[in-house]
Parts: structure tokens; sequence; C-alpha cells
């Protein structure tokens, strides 16, 4: 045993691995500043994961970031050499807020860059490269593969107007099928959701999705793909290249092929990138790109459960009334846990011969098993997916536990716009982002239960709430003043988790979607 092994974390061990993979690959490394210019950030927020930074004051007055993204920097100080393949690799923290905590973390990347005469052979090579890396971390992994502008094309002909067109975008992000077909039409929605359909490595696929993009013509961004996956064909004897359409990334930055790698036991992306030319443009260059970069931080955190989980597929149900109903659909799908019917207070329960797993959790939790891979699928309330706005994948309306999710305020109610609006709720970011949207000043009031006695006592001028009949609204003289959204149960993947078990989550989904009348 070495001293690397005695000492160093997984993480550690890799880095020293993938740095060496690319210095031999005909990388240089870039070194840079751990601050940078807040400016460079707040011109290009779309491009970060988080609008929160790090600010402070540099002795000249500067206002300054510690680095929450390392690309943005390597463009700024880089020039034009279009004619000219610059192969740079780095090796640096940055600095994020975390959604789930609250709180800022320091993230390890360890990532690749191609600036300037970027042609379809270095992409080619960028994925291929990025393939290698993930063999270097160990484990069963996927490298799943997309392109942007093959999704753009379809979602622009199926769609009419920019809100319309970035709502089916993100509900391809979302694997969403149902509201593609809610907000497309015509023979590109059907392409979208055959694209969403698509599963299995790059051999298995290619033959069904030229077909697929037959509505593409010779477009050239068709003719790309296509040619690079005929490449990776040959190249990935092991099929763990695979193509997946739900992996986009912002319209406006990138374009072509956009791709993530996932490792089985990790809930979470390990590797992302793809090709940004449009982010290259809107900071003034005229030199094309192509990069990706692995989270080594996220190795540390792989599963340490045995391969008995991987056999099963593990489904969160929420408990109470939404759950029983849930589980209900399961029997009528024919996916069952005899035990689960008995009076008892186990909370897990599994299908042996199905190799399926359920466990009851609270309602409001059930996103969060999914999204940290607990469960590889579960049901959770559409209010709970707007609220807290998990990195899951949202399959099927279950068309149950149907109700609104609305504003209500009392009868005779006149909105007085010369002060803010107060608000009761127990649903922050619904309220904030609805009445973001519209304008208004509100004070959020957050209350975990009998909204509606809010306004009657003069806490709130009006609640934001779910509502299912408007009875419990009228018994205590309110009434609805807004619409917000409606609310279902909807089927959820961890995103990871369909890398792995994709055959047979989407059976689930099918049998499920069948079971609840819905035959789209």
């Amino acid at each position: 045993m070495t001293v690397s092994d005695n000492i160093l974390q997984k993480s550690e061990r890799i880095t020293f691995a993938l740095r060496e993979l690319f210095v031999q690959s005909g990388f240089t490394r870039y070194r840079m500043s751990k601050f940078e210019e807040y400016d460079l950030y707040a011109k290009n927020k779309e491009f970060l994961i988080s609008d929160n930074v790090i600010t402070f004051t540099d002795s000249s007055g500067k206002l300054m970031a510690l680095k929450p993204d390392v690309t943005l920097s390597i463009i700024k100080n880089s020039k034009d050499n279009y004619g000219e393949l610059k192969k740079l690799y780095y090796n640096e923290n940055v600095f994020r807020f975390s959604k789930e905590s609250g709180e800022f973390k320091e993230v390890a990347q360890i990532g690749v860059e191609c600036i300037g005469g970027v042609d379809s052979a270095a992409v080619c090579d960028t994925v291929k490269l990025a393939r290698e890396s993930l063999e270097l971390l160990g484990g069963d992994y996927v490298l799943a593969l997309s392109d942007v502008d093959i999704i753009k094309t379809a979602v622009c002909a199926a769609a009419s107007g920019s809100e319309a067109r970035e709502r089916l975008y993100s509900a391809v992000t979302l694997k969403n099928r149902d509201a593609v077909l809610d907000i497309a039409s015509g023979e590109y929605a059907e392409m979208l959701v055959s694209l969403l359909d698509l599963r299995g490595s790059v051999k298995e696929v290619l033959p069904k999705l030229k077909e697929i993009l037959a509505p593409l013509g010779s477009k050239e961004c068709k003719e790309e793909f296509i040619a690079l996956l005929e490449s990776l064909s040959k190249f990935d004897s092991s099929d763990k290249i695979t193509v997946d359409f739900s992996v986009t990334g912002d319209m406006n930055y990138y374009n072509g092929t956009v791709f993530k790698g996932f490792i089985n036991g990790i809930s979470d992306t390990v590797l992302s990138g793809g090709r940004y030319d449009n982010l290259m443009k809107k900071m003034g260059r005229s030199s094309k790109a192509v990069g990706f970069a692995v989270y080594t931080d996220k190795l540390d955190a792989a599963s340490k459960e045995t391969d008995d989980r991987d056999e099963f597929v593990n489904v969160a149900v929420p408990k109470g009334r939404l759950g029983e109903k849930v589980f209900d659909l399961f029997r009528s799908a024919g996916i069952d846990a005899p035990d689960m019917s008995e009076a008892s207070r186990k909370l897990i329960f599994q299908n042996g011969k199905e190799k399926i797993r359920f466990f009851w959790v609270k309602p409001t939790d059930v996103a969060k098993y999914v999204e940290r891979g607990t469960a590889d699928i579960g049901i959770a309330g559409k209010d709970i997916l707007l609220e807290y706005e998990p990195e899951v994948y949202e399959l099927a309306d279950l068309k149950t536990g149907i109700c609104r999710m609305v504003a209500a305020a009392p009868e005779g109610y006149k909105d007085d716009k010369s002060r803010a609006l107060r608000v009761a709720t127990k649903f922050e970011n619904i309220a904030r982002k609805y009445y973001r949207t519209g304008g208004r000043d509100i004070d959020v009031i957050k209350l975990n239960g009998s909204i509606e006695v809010a306004p009657i006592l003069g806490l709130s001028d009006v609640i934001v709430d779910i509502v299912e009949t408007g009875t419990t609204l009228k018994e205590n003289n309110l009434k609805v003043i807004d619409e917000i959204a409606p609310v279902s149960a909807r089927l959820i993947s961890n995103r990871a988790s369909y890398g792995f078990k994709g055959e047979k989550i989407a059976l689930i989904a099918e049998k499920l979607t069948v079971a609840s009348g819905d035959k789209k």
C-alpha cells in the first residue's frame, strides 16, 4: 500500500489520476486567482448555478467575488485564436451557494476547456476524454449525451412565443411528457416525446434516432450529432455512452453536444460539459469552445450500500390520504407489496419477485429522498415540486390528489397597491415567484397551518394555499382571487437512478400512467 493510499481520500487520488490523463492528452494547466471582479458574474448570471455570490470590496474599492465558476474566468482572460485549438485544464475550488443547506460551499473541480478552432473532431475527442475520465473514477458509470440545437429546433417549431418555448424546453429537461404534449403540437411535439422515450447505448438507439429526427431533414445540427454518435459507437465497446435528450443546458449559452456523467451510488451529476460557442459570443469572442468539469468532491459520498439496493427500484410513497390513493394506483397497475396492507408500524415493504421496495415518508420529504438518491422514484404533489424545485425528473401526472394552488382573500377585498401586500402561506417560494412575475411587492408571512384564519384576524391581506373543493374558503368568507397552478400527484425520478434503472423505471411509469387513465 502506498503513502497516498494511506493518506489521500478517494477524490484526491482521482484528482491526481485525472491530471495525468489530461497532460497525456495534450492539455496545459491553467492557473488562476480565487477572486474575480463581481461584474463578470453580474453580467452572466444565467450561466451560474445560483445568483448568490460571495462578494467583498478590495483595497482599491472594486467589488470582487470568490469564484463561483471557472469557465467564465478562462474565457475572460483568453484571446481569440479561431485558427488554433488551445487545450487547457484546471484544478480549482469554486464557492457556490447550496440551495439545500442555505449556505455557501467550497466545491472541488477539475476539468478541461478547448478554445479556438473547435470542430466536430475536437468535440468527439472531448466526449471521449470525458468517457475516459469517468472510467478513472471507478465503479459503474454512464455518460449521457444530447444536442441542444436539435432540441431548440424542435421546441421553436412546436411552440409559438418565447414564454411557451421556455416552458417547453423546461419540460424536456424534466423529462415531463405530459407537459410537452400540453404545450406543443404537431409532428415536432411527437418528435420531442419520442426523443424523451429514447433509451440505451449509442449503438442501440442510433437507427431509431435517425427515424425520429427525420422531420429535421438535412439540418446541420442533425447531421453533426449523428456523425458524432457514429464515431463514438466505434470507440465505446463497453456501451457506457448513452443518448438522453433530457440532458440540456441554457439555450442562450450552449449549442450542439452537451453531456453529463453519472456513477452508480452517487445521486448527483459527477461530470458535466458541452459546447458553448454561444457563451463565447456573448462575451465578445469569435472563438468556439467545448469542455467539461468533474466534481471530485462528490466522489467521497459514494453509497456504501450493498448490491441488494441496486437490484431494487426504491419507491418513496407519501404518508396519509394521498399515499393511500397512490398505493391503490400501484395495485391497479399490478405493482404491489402484499405486507403493505397489514396493520403494523412498518415503514418499509418490498416485492421480492418484482424487485420493488416501498417506504412511507412525510409528503414534503418525498422529493428530498428522491433528489438525494435514497429513493429511485417517488410520488410528490406538484405543490412540493413548485415550492422546493428539486433536481429530479417529472415522469408522469398520476391524475390523483387533484387540487389547485390559489391566492384567496376575504369577500369584498380590494388590493391597496400603495403598500406591500401581506401574504400568509406555507408556500413561500411559490408566492414570491408568482407575485414577482406581476411586479407586486409582498410581505410573506410563513404559517404552517390554519392559513385561512390569517386574513380574517388581520394578520394578512391574502393567502396562498391549496384548494380542493373550496368549501373551507366559503365557510370562512374567503374567495379565490387568482389561480396560480393546477396541483396533482406526480411520479418523479432521481436523475442518476434513471441512467442505471431507466428500463425498470420507464416500465413502472407506463403502468401507472395506464392505470391512472391517462392514455397519452
